[in-house]
């Protein structure tokens, strides 16, 4: 019972800060960048440009346009991210049709430029740490990650860098070089509000049942684990799992954990650089399997 109220608990917990931060991230759009012709990245930014060049609401594009990167999303993270991702863009559209109608805050663009970046970043920090998304395109970069030798960072930038570039050509020059210079804001305060999450991790986890939560993570997040045998000094036997994976996955991995092992260690790791393919497998792998690893 105690178990069962501690979990609602968390989970009320967390659909309110992604409601406050869906809520921020939209008021700095609209409030500092949009009206200045500052565009953040993906689809947002692609929003941002149809929006100024045909007069179409923002909080209606990004709406519609995330529609087929949540699809995405979910079938690679699964209902979990769904529901919070699905809350977090209606949210975070009704917040942007909310705010349109307030003035800028102000006319300096650097001011814009640092002031918006900053709340931005903050806002959709939240929003990723609680599971969240505001932009689905970290879902597609997943995918195309997964089938390229490009990481998730590197596609989200090109992706990026198309957008800024297009912005230079409709808007002018000044107008993309803002808009790259917020986006490396954005980026680096999204790291410092969400733990320092940095685009891939690494998860040393250490348990009482590694077999089973091995499986669920492969079943979940589609991730190989590495099994270790480990001995606590005073807990005793324990299961050392190993995973890499990214920050979209990493609310999902505590979740299972709270599922299945509360008294869990997990330690959270930045990855400099990954050589060799760690990726989702698209063969099963057998309960059976997984304990030939364990014990070999």
């Amino acid at each position: 019972m105690l178990k069962v109220k501690a979990q609602n608990t968390k989970r009320v917990l967390s659909y309110i800060m992604l409601t406050f931060g869906a809520i921020l991230a939209a008021f700095s759009l609209e409030t500092f960048l949009i009206p200045n012709t500052i565009l953040d990245g993906g689809v947002t930014g692609i929003s941002i440009i149809v929006s100024k060049v045909f007069e179409i609401p923002v909080s209606m594009l990004v709406l519609l346009l995330n529609i087929p990167f949540v699809y995405v999303g979910y079938k690679n993270l699964g209902r979990g991210f769904l529901f919070r991702a699905v809350y977090s863009m209606i949210l975070f559209s009704f917040a942007l049709s909310v705010f349109q109608y307030f003035d800028s805050l102000t006319e300096q663009m650097l001011l814009a430029t640092v002031y918006g970046g900053v709340l931005l970043g903050i806002g959709v920090g939240m929003v990723i740490h609680f599971g969240g998304c505001v932009d689905g395109t970290e879902s597609v970069a997943l995918v195309i990650s997964k089938k390229t030798s490009l990481s998730v960072g590197q596609v989200v930038l090109l992706f990026n860098l198309i957008i800024f570039g297009v912005a230079g050509i409709i808007f002018g020059l000044d107008r993309a070089m803002y808009s790259l210079l917020t986006y490396f804001i954005t980026f680096r305060v999204i790291d410092f509000v969400a733990d320092g999450f940095e685009q891939v991790k690494a998860a040393l986890i250490v348990t009482e049942k590694g077999t089973d939560m091995a499986e669920e993570i492969y079943r979940r997040l589609g991730r190989t684990v590495t099994l270790i045998r480990g001995k606590g000094l005073i807990s005793g036997d324990k299961e050392v799992m190993y995973c890499v994976l990214t920050r979209l996955e990493i609310y999902e991995l505590r979740h299972i954990a709270d599922e299945m092992d509360e008294s869990a260690f997990i330690t959270i790791m930045d990855v400099s650089d990954i050589i060799g393919n760690h990726i989702k497998s698209s063969q099963h792998v057998s309960r059976k399997k997984l304990k030939t690893i364990k014990k070999g």
